[in-house]
Formats: structure tokens, sequence, C-alpha cells
């Protein structure tokens, strides 16, 4: 076919990015899904206001998607970040939304989510390589148990 070309960049134009998101939305709406992302962010801070944790995501569909959850390495084992996802998680029920979803690795934070009541609904093996990635989901709104017995 004629009429057009390609080009490849490592850097787009933001203005060209935009045309294609909005066209995939416009779209999405003409079969009836469309998608209203509302994003959502939690930060924690010290006491010199420096953030030391934080989860970013977006509610859409029903669903949340927590997109990343840090916590700075002197917190870590704290609590610190299963507070950041419990609130996460009544701020999902207040938008309606019924499960969470995310990615971790299992060099990452796989363990954490499932003692949480997340469990493994899909996995990428040798991503990166010599590790798997994980696609999680949580029903909110159930109560789980951990692997120590407790509610969560």
């Amino acid at each position: 076919m004629s009429g057009y070309t390609i080009t490849l960049t490592a850097s787009p134009d933001p203005a060209d990015v935009e045309i294609v998101k909005q066209g995939l939305e416009a779209y999405d709406a003409s079969q009836g899904a469309l998608i209203d992302w509302v994003p959502l962010a939690l930060f924690a801070r010290d006491a010199e206001d420096k953030i030391i944790a934080g989860l970013t995501g977006s509610t859409y569909w029903g669903y949340l998607y927590v997109g990343r959850l840090w916590t700075d390495q002197r917190f870590r084992k704290t609590g610190l970040g299963s507070c950041l996802l419990a609130e996460a998680e009544q701020e999902a029920l207040q938008r309606g939304c019924h499960s969470i979803h995310l990615m971790t690795g299992d060099f990452n934070a796989l363990p954490f989510y499932q003692k949480r009541g997340y469990a493994v609904f899909g996995e990428l093996p040798d991503m990166p390589p010599g590790h798997n990635q994980y696609f999680m989901r949580k029903v909110l709104g159930r109560k789980t148990v951990s692997s120590q017995g407790f509610s969560q």
C-alpha cells in the first residue's frame, strides 16, 4: 500500500503521541469502552518533607492499576508499603472499584503482594533475562488470609 511513510523514533513528539492516544480513545468510545483514567498517587514524607515512599496508579473500568509502589531502603520492612497499599485499596473502593491489578517481578515484591491477597493470573518468563514478571489481581472487599494466618 502506498500513500504513507513510517518513521521510527526513540524520542517521539508529545503532540504525535497525543494524536495516537486520542485516536485509540475515540475508537474505544465508539465500541462502548470509553476509558476514563483517574490518576491516584500516595506519598509518605519524612520530617524534612522528603518523599520516602510512594504509590502511583490510575483507576478505570472498575479497577485500580498500581503502576509503581516504592519504599526507601531505610523504611522497608516497617509496614510503610503495606500502609500505602491499604490506603490505595480504600481509595479504590471509594471510587467504585471492584479489583486491583499490577505487575511485579520475582526479584521485586511478589511475596509482598501475595501476603496481601494478590493472586498471579499471568506470567512473562525471562523478563528481564533470568527473572519472571507476574501479573497480579486482587478482588476488593474480600478478607484474605496471609501465609502467617492473619486476616488482611
